[in-house]
């Protein structure tokens, strides 16, 4: 009988290292914006969403990422995790203002994550049914330009600014700039002390799905080009259902 053959060293290591710095981020995200007064408990965390296997099926390919990311598409439980994470917020936090909570999704998320070969960077894809439309989204992030967070005894600073929409074929769509970081750090957000994470994201709104593609860093580094091609990818084989 023949032996099955083990999988490559190389793409383990891969793996192991994108989920790390998916796990990494989420640590970090319970460090992030700045308001005046005292962050407020969410007395009811948003639950974990079910899972959507369509979701997962309109994924673009680990392959159609840009050759610099190795990608690998994540479990149910993780995704949830790095959802999270890329708004900065963790389930149950203690956030103020308490209305910048961000809203659970119906069904979802759907994840595949990228890891730039330097490990500085990684490209997210995140797929759900949010259950409301985009300009719901867009009236909250007005109004959260600066969030703090708590969670676990440690308070972050999540900051976020719209820029233009990207011209896309969909049915709504918005572009923002997120950092997340410790609250007390020296030099303000902008510091770049290795404890800030940089977001920039692109979403779209095709029918009931919502397409979010983030590059995020720890670093200064930025890859527009490479967010515009996989966010163009991720809408158009939504589009294609």
């Amino acid at each position: 009988m023949t032996e099955p053959s083990a999988p490559p060293v190389r793409s383990t290591r891969r793996t192991a290292r994108m989920v790390g710095i998916v796990t990494l981020g989420t640590v970090l995200a319970a460090c992030a914006t700045t308001v005046t007064g005292h962050p407020t408990a969410v007395r009811n965390p948003a639950p974990v969403a079910t899972v959507d296997q369509t979701l997962t099926a309109m994924l673009p390919d680990p392959s159609k990422f840009p050759s610099r990311y190795t990608a690998v598409v994540l479990s149910p439980e993780t995704a949830a995790q790095a959802a999270y994470d890329l708004e900065g917020y963790l389930p149950g936090a203690q956030v103020d203002p308490s209305t910048c909570v961000p809203v659970a999704p119906k069904t979802g998320p759907a994840v595949s994550v990228g890891t730039d070969d330097h490990g500085q960077a990684t490209l997210t894809v995140v797929l759900t049914r949010p259950g409301k439309p985009l300009s719901t989204l867009r009236d909250q992030l007005r109004q959260c330009g600066t969030v703090k967070v708590g969670h676990t005894g440690v308070t972050s600073v999540v900051t976020t600014q719209l820029d233009p929409p990207p011209p896309v074929i969909a049915d709504d769509s918005l572009a923002l700039r997120r950092t997340v970081g410790p609250e007390n750090r020296p030099g303000g957000p902008e510091n770049r002390d290795g404890l800030t994470r940089s977001m920039q994201t692109l979403i779209g709104q095709v029918g009931e799905v919502r397409v979010a593609v983030t590059y995020m860093t720890s670093g200064s580094t930025s890859d527009t080009e490479a967010l515009d091609t996989l966010f163009t990818a991720a809408v158009r084989k939504v589009r294609k259902g």
